[in-house]
């Protein structure tokens, strides 16, 4: 524990339970049974077989990891009667865990220094789960997760989420403030973090706002675990409903505070199924990623994975591109979700890459524009690579590409809409729908879609309209066949004397340059224009080129006016997560400009 005033902390969360239940006259361990906001209460005949199952035996606090053999056997004890069902209607995140443990004992997650089964997964999610529930924390209370990329970290998501307690997992790369933002705005009861976090928190002064309980073997959570029974485990997991929040994922925050988007049980477990299906999962997958789990779009994998039941792959810790050709190669993996070219690009380049066995993949998941994504199938032919759109606010993917796809349409869409969900473009300024092919903003609405922004009702309302659209501030097409393009963000358009570029189509272009590896194109104030674009450019390995070179690669083949004006070559971005942070690229040049005095770019021809 970060000091003995955050034990006391937890001691008196803890404490709290039991003050709640003894002016309710029943045991604090008989547990919670209020009825939650948003939606109807389960109350199935699992709910009240468990009620009555008064001969279960708590198990013991200890952590039991290795409890569970690998041939898949286990106790009963810590599945509802709803989880161990091997198919019908699952709706929270309970039953998928269940219904995987039950349909596969093989490997669930595989990471450098650790591999489970799914059983063994479901019985560490019950450690936890006592853990959590232990140190006083109900269905519906915040637990704030920063334990970077281990199997106890996406244990402790699961577990945390299979009770109704809701995690919000902390992005790893939060600075002093936004930990400060998102400890107090999500109103967290409970922060379990690595111990090289402390001084982190510390600086934000996070224990004012809630205790801190480092790491999952912190001795208050293993002491209050004494007194929680599997059992309890087990209702509070069966009076989860799909209407209940299931967790709080806050945006990247590149140009404000971070916004907390709350999906709901039924919306996640949705958007597992989709996504699984559109991917055509089987058990006998393994689906690498080195995407962190603080990302939506990890933590949706990892949800997808149980519903084949198929293993997830990680890096762990830490994104190496040598350790990602390994663990691709060493695995055999039959999916690759590397998503975005600054983590794809350098394992392409990894020097061994030529002479890896990579023959187990059959598809390749990848984000980005046409230029990048063309790129790097060229790279790599052998593998189908196909693309998606979505978000944090959609749940994950709203729309994902298929290896059956025309190659033209892999490269320059992302694929229809999964199951459920509908996407419409529409004009920014009037809200009517652009024909087919036509440019406008993306909508979106289904069952996947986020809840509301947590506390912040005005924003919600601007986001979600009253037919249940959620207005994306993503600028694309939707052509004649239902797939969609993404071109870019409303706020990444830039107005260079009245006219309007888009910094995608500019990007494309530099990316069509044999000697760009990555290039991001940003605005620069500027007094006759109001603002130029300005790209920032990262080289392919063993390859050169100059800011004159690059400018009149883009010269006749799109306008002037969308020309780049300054050229900025760079070794390493800025990243918010796992996106490049284009507020910082534009604040760079701004400096410099402003440092050296330089108010009007350079006329084109003068070059």
């Amino acid at each position: 524990m970060a000091g003995g005033r955050c034990e006391t902390h937890l001691e008196r969360l803890r404490e709290r339970r039991v003050r709640l239940a003894d002016r309710a006259g029943v045991d604090h361990l008989t547990p919670r049974h209020a009825p939650r906001r948003g939606g109807a209460r389960c109350t199935g005949r699992a709910g009240r077989e468990l009620a009555g199952d008064a001969d279960a035996a708590p198990r013991s606090a200890a952590l039991e990891f290795t409890a569970a053999s690998r041939t898949g056997r286990r106790s009963e004890q810590s599945m509802t009667h709803a989880e161990s069902k091997g198919g019908g209607h699952v709706a929270t995140v309970a039953g998928l865990l269940g219904r995987a443990a039950t349909l596969s004992g093989g490997e669930a997650i595989v990471m450098p220094e650790e591999r489970v089964t799914f059983p063994e997964l479901l019985e560490r999610t019950s450690t936890i789960g006592r853990r959590l529930r232990g140190a006083g924390l109900d269905r519906g209370d915040r637990v704030g997760l920063l334990l970077g990329d281990t199997v106890d970290g996406l244990a402790a998501l699961l577990a945390a989420m299979r009770i109704g307690i809701v995690p919000v997992p902390i992005n790893g790369r939060y600075k002093e403030r936004e930990v400060a933002h998102v400890t107090r705005h999500s109103g967290m009861r409970l922060l379990v973090a690595e111990e090289a976090a402390l001084p982190l928190l510390d600086a934000a002064d996070v224990s004012s706002a809630c205790p801190i309980a480092t790491g999952l073997d912190d001795p208050v959570l293993v002491r209050g675990a004494t007194a929680v029974g599997d059992d309890e485990i087990a209702a509070e997991a069966s009076a989860v409903t799909p209407a209940d929040d299931a967790i709080f994922i806050y945006t990247s925050g590149t140009t404000a505070a971070p916004k907390g988007c709350v999906n709901l049980h039924g919306g996640f477990v949705a958007q597992a199924f989709a996504y699984a299906s559109r991917l055509e999962l089987r058990p006998a997958d393994r689906l690498f990623t080195p995407l962190p789990f603080f990302h939506v779009s990890a933590i949706v994998t990892l949800a997808a994975t149980l519903v084949a039941p198929c293993a997830l792959v990680h890096v762990g810790r830490r994104f190496e591109p040598g350790l990602a050709l390994a663990l691709l190669e060493q695995e055999r993996c039959t999916i690759s979700f590397t998503a975005f070219e600054t983590i794809w690009m350098p394992v392409l380049n990894e020097p061994r890459f030529p002479e890896a066995d990579l023959s187990s993949l059959r598809l390749i998941l990848n984000v980005g524009t046409p230029g990048s994504l063309q790129r790097m199938q060229e790279r790599f032919p052998q593998v189908p690579q196909i693309s998606a759109f979505g978000g944090t606010e959609t749940g994950g993917f709203a729309t994902l590409g298929q290896a059956i796809d025309p190659l033209a349409s892999r490269l320059s869409t992302g694929g229809r809409p999964l199951d459920g969900c509908e996407i419409r473009a529409v004009d920014p300024e009037t809200g009517a729908d652009v024909p087919a092919g036509e440019t406008g903003e993306l909508l979106m609405r289904g069952p996947t879609r986020f809840a509301r922004y947590h506390d912040d009702p005005e924003q919600t309302a601007l986001a979600i309209d009253a037919d249940g659209w959620f207005h994306s501030g993503d600028l694309g097409r939707v052509d004649p066949d239902g797939r969609v393009a993404f071109v870019g963000r409303l706020k990444d358009m830039l107005k260079v004397g009245g006219e309007n570029v888009a910094a995608a189509e500019v990007e494309s272009h530099l990316l069509a340059h044999p000697a760009v590896e990555i290039a991001q194109v940003v605005s620069a104030p500027d007094a006759r224009y109001a603002e130029v674009p300005a790209a920032f450019v990262q080289l392919a390995p063993g390859q050169t080129a100059t800011e004159e070179e690059l400018i009149a690669h883009c010269l006749g083949q799109i306008a002037t006016f969308k020309v780049p004006r300054y050229v900025r070559f760079v070794d390493e971005w800025p990243m918010s997560g796992t996106k490049i942070r284009k507020v910082e690229l534009r604040e760079r040049i701004a400096a410099e400009l402003e440092a050296a005095g330089i108010t009007e770019a350079p006329k084109l021809t003068s070059r």
